[in-house]
């Protein structure tokens, strides 16, 4: 039997591939659906001379779909490629990782993207922090900083904006608002948001700092004021065993802290891979769970339409996961996926109902292929859990991937 002392999930953040089954009904502003989209693919297509991820090839990327610049390798013996579709009603991040370790959601996160947050929300909120709200509308970090951020500072304002994601933003200036001034509105804001028709998954704090929209730029001083997961996770469990659960990036906001025992911030998806190798060379990680999220495909890339843009970070990803893959053990386990679609040449700024390839290497295996698409995010946490010999609990979902640990 395969047993793995450490195992790695790198989550590509929105990085799909390709329609899941019920992708129809899913859609996007202007009645599109979701149905035709596909992230890796539509990527590769606008590429001029097609993805250059070697690594992800050589180990049977191009067996998942037909992807341009992608060979096709079927010798990969140390890799298992699989599509997973998503059980749970949703698109969204925390849906997504969630599933990943074990929780169905049934009813989806409450999103306000096409018409920002309703009055009564907002006046609440004016009320009680004090401050008057501007913008209120879905918007890109970086350009609401542009177009609101003088007025901020002018009018001692918050900004307050969301995404396609379940959020609710609030932008200050660090310096003339002040952090702790910011901290204590979102706190406010969550506490507001937890009411049933305004509930959101996610309350973050957005501080920049800057003298004009010529030169705002957003710190790294983000405070995320999540939800905790609607029941027990596969992290839970692990903690609950001694096992390390590490997370990288911003796992540990998604979670809101549970089943987390290490929590390591980052800057970007270089930054998340760079503290990631660090941690597979070390020997402070030696039994669990190291989950990494890497969330600039996403916000950056997938969110603004860019797929130029997210094409390169995807390769600029391969060549530090073959660094990754130089330094591993050979009792570690290696598991790329991601949490939902972000095809950047869809209709709108939503994320896309999407399947998500799982690509996973150990030197251990000897035998890797193709193997059949399954049908839940949550086969990846039940599979962690059977490595180290426990038990899912009674309200979770996921079924082991039987060649990974047979």
């Amino acid at each position: 039997m395969n047993k793995f002392k450490r195992i790695f999930v790198i989550v590509m953040d929105s990085v799909g591939i390709g329609g899941a089954k019920d992708a129809a009904n899913f859609g996007q502003v202007g009645g599109v659906s979701d149905e035709g989209a596909n992230t890796w693919k539509h990527i590769g297509e606008k590429m001029p001379n097609g993805l250059n991820v070697p690594t992800l090839e050589s180990l049977g990327l191009g067996e998942l779909d037909d992807i341009n610049g992608v060979k096709v390798v079927k010798d990969h013996k140390n890799s298992y490629v699989i599509r997973l579709n998503e059980a749970s009603n949703g698109k969204d991040t925390m849906t997504g990782h969630w599933e990943m370790m074990g929780i169905l959601t049934t009813k989806p996160f409450k999103t306000f993207t096409d018409t920002g947050f309703p009055k009564e929300l907002i006046d609440e909120l004016e009320i009680e922090t004090g401050h008057k709200i501007i913008g209120n509308k879905a918007a890109s970090g970086t350009e609401i900083l542009k177009e609101l951020g003088e007025e901020q500072i002018k009018t001692n304002s918050l900004i307050v904006y969301t995404s396609s994601d379940s959020v609710l933003q609030i932008c200050g200036h660090e310096k003339y608002l002040g952090l702790d001034e910011l901290y204590r509105c979102c706190e406010i804001a969550r506490k507001l948001c937890m009411k049933p028709e305004w509930f959101v998954g996610r309350v973050i704090a957005r501080p920049y700092l800057g003298e004009s929209s010529d030169t705002f730029k957003r710190t790294s001083n983000r405070h995320d004021y999540a939800v905790s997961p609607s029941g027990i996770t596969a992290m839970d469990i692990l903690k609950e065993n001694g096992l390390d659960v590490s997370c990288v990036g911003k796992i540990n906001d998604i979670f809101n802290g549970c089943g987390v025992t290490i929590t390591v911030h980052t800057s970007s998806n270089e930054d998340g891979m760079n503290k990631t190798i660090e941690i597979a060379k070390g020997d402070d990680f030696k039994k669990g769970l190291c989950f990494v999220n890497l969330v600039e495909f996403d916000s950056e890339y997938g969110h603004r339409r860019n797929p130029i843009g997210y094409g390169k970070a995807i390769e600029d990803f391969d060549k530090q996961f073959n660094e990754l893959l130089n330094v591993i053990k050979d009792d570690d386990l290696v598991m790329i996926t991601a949490d939902h679609g972000n095809d950047p040449t869809w209709a709108g700024t939503d994320h896309t109902r999407e399947r998500v390839p799982l690509i996973c290497y150990s030197r251990k295996f000897n035998d890797g292929k193709l193997l059949e698409d399954r049908n839940s995010f949550a086969d990846i946490g039940e599979t962690i859990l059977a490595n180290f010999g426990l038990n899912k609990d009674k309200t979770m979902i996921g079924e082991k991937i039987e060649e990974l640990i047979k």
